[in-house]
């Protein structure tokens, strides 16, 4: 809806003359938008102003409904083709087990096949602050188990008590 709301039709069109393109997609030149009108009308169709910018203003004669109608659907069809990208967080602690660090992988793993973005986070607490290359080796290790096709977009880096990447999924072409 948001695509017809700038468009004028019929009277609401207010200037002089017109480039005029006709019910089967014939250009008629320049012509005063009264005629315009009253051709319109003859075919019981609706005069729509497509290029307001050009001078003088582009405007064609067809069914104003159905060429809404068209323009929404177009409209529709392109937001379904859209891919929504979401950003998946995954939080460990340095100090995880094996199977642990097994399961967020393939967790990491299976939101990247989706086309995720993956933003693996790892917990200070406490004493563990001191040595955070302990989260660094766990970030490590997450990298070497995954499989499949990515790019590190952000590399381990230090926010405050956590220590974070990002994953992107390798675009497929």
């Amino acid at each position: 809806m948001a695509e017809t709301k700038g468009l004028r039709i019929n009277e609401q069109i207010r200037v002089r003359e017109v480039r005029l393109i006709d019910a089967e997609g014939e250009q008629r030149g320049i012509v005063a938008t009264a005629e315009a009108l009253r051709l319109a009308r003859e075919l019981e169709l609706d005069l729509v102003e497509i290029a307001p910018q050009a001078v003088p203003p582009v405007c064609k004669i067809l069914d104003f409904g159905k060429y809404r109608f068209d323009l929404e659907k177009k409209l529709r069809d392109s937001k379904k083709k859209q891919k929504v990208t979401k950003l998946k967080e995954i939080r460990m602690q340095p100090k995880i087990g094996t199977g642990d660090l097994d399961f967020k992988a393939k967790h990491v793993e299976e939101f990247l096949n989706e086309g995720n973005k993956v933003k693996v986070t790892i917990r200070f607490r406490g004493r563990e602050l001191a040595h955070t290359e302990l989260g660094l080796d766990v970030l490590n290790e997450v990298l070497k188990r995954i499989e499949g096709e990515y790019v590190v977009e952000k590399s381990a880096a230090m926010e405050g008590r956590f220590m974070s990447m990002t994953l992107n999924p390798k675009s497929k072409k």
